[in-house]
């Protein structure tokens, strides 16, 4: 039995695997709408969401399983001061596989240890997001037809945003990647991604603070929103909320084979007048966080791909 807790609970050649399955789940859609019957998944979701609570279901749902769960604290026995390490052990009774966000960092750990069924780390804390990465490297991949020799240039919140930390993971084990971060200073990346993930590999990369100047090198934009949830002091969030904004003027600066992705939801550092852009490339991951999650069951549940 396995879990997906960190990018790098997969190797290189394991992810490339899944992508290519979320690749022929995209361009076959209806023969994998049984695959799946009779399984559960379980969705735990402690923190709110959009996009990977639903994204979850509809795989599951599109494979031909079944979802049960919650998707907030406060309607599940987490209330009344349920352990995480208890609630994953009574869904394993329920389920056959589990998705789980939780605002701690390490929760999944935690989950994973106690868990008799296979645990997803949908989002722990500031910490990994490891599907929205999957995500994001299908996004990638089906773009731009790689995912080596390339400079991506991550902005926002670098700081606590998780999804950048678990893209820069899984990216540095490719080759020729370089990578351009942009933020505040009062939100760079950690020390921890800085020394032991970037510097440690090899990686090519530098920090800076204007968007504008950095445009014209980048083959890959990865937006974030500034995140109100992992503030304490209101009064930084709203002064830091709106440090970059991306409009049609700072487009021009692009390359025209530059993609603009988001882990969404967006505030307003995406104007709308973007969404048209063809370059603009996050609700195409949106979608492709669908399949690329479908093939995760698969993988995890190791249901055989069929003919």
């Amino acid at each position: 039995m396995r879990h997906m807790l960190n990018p790098l609970d997969f190797s290189v050649e394991e992810i490339d695997r899944l992508l290519s399955l979320a690749s022929d789940i995209e361009h076959n859609l209806p023969k994998y709408a049984h695959i799946c019957d009779g399984k559960k998944l379980a969705t735990l979701f402690y923190e709110p969401s959009t996009r990977t609570r639903l994204s979850f279901e509809s795989a599951m749902l599109s494979l031909g399983g079944s979802v049960l769960g919650f998707s907030s604290a406060d309607s599940s026995s987490a209330a009344k001061g349920e352990s995480v390490s208890d609630t994953i052990r009574t869904i394993s009774c329920y389920a056959d596989i589990a998705a789980m966000r939780h605002p701690k960092e390490g929760s999944a750990l935690v989950a994973s240890q106690m868990s008799s069924i296979p645990v997803i780390n949908a989002g722990d804390g500031g910490h990994q997001h490891p599907t929205q990465t999957l995500t994001d490297l299908m996004t990638i991949r089906s773009l731009t037809g790689r995912l080596c020799d390339m400079t991506v240039g991550l902005c926002g919140d670098l700081k606590f945003g998780r999804t950048v930390h678990s893209l820069i993971n899984a990216m540095v084990r490719y080759c020729g990647i370089r990578f351009v971060l942009i933020s505040p200073d009062e939100l760079r990346i950690p020390s921890y991604i800085r020394e032991d993930v970037l510097r440690a590999n090899h990686i090519e990369f530098k920090e800076v603070n204007n968007l504008d100047e950095a445009m014209p090198e980048l083959d890959i934009l990865y937006m974030t929103r500034v995140q109100k949830e992992r503030f304490f002091n209101e009064e930084d969030y709203i002064r830091l909320k709106d440090c970059y904004i991306l409009d049609k003027k700072k487009m021009k600066l692009a390359k025209e084979t530059m993609y603009v992705l988001h882990p969404l939801p967006r505030v307003n550092e995406i104007s709308t007048e973007v969404d048209n852009d063809p370059r603009a490339a996050y609700f195409k991951q949106v979608q492709y966080g669908v399949y690329v999650r479908m093939a995760l069951i698969m993988t995890l549940l190791e249901v055989e791909k069929p003919c």
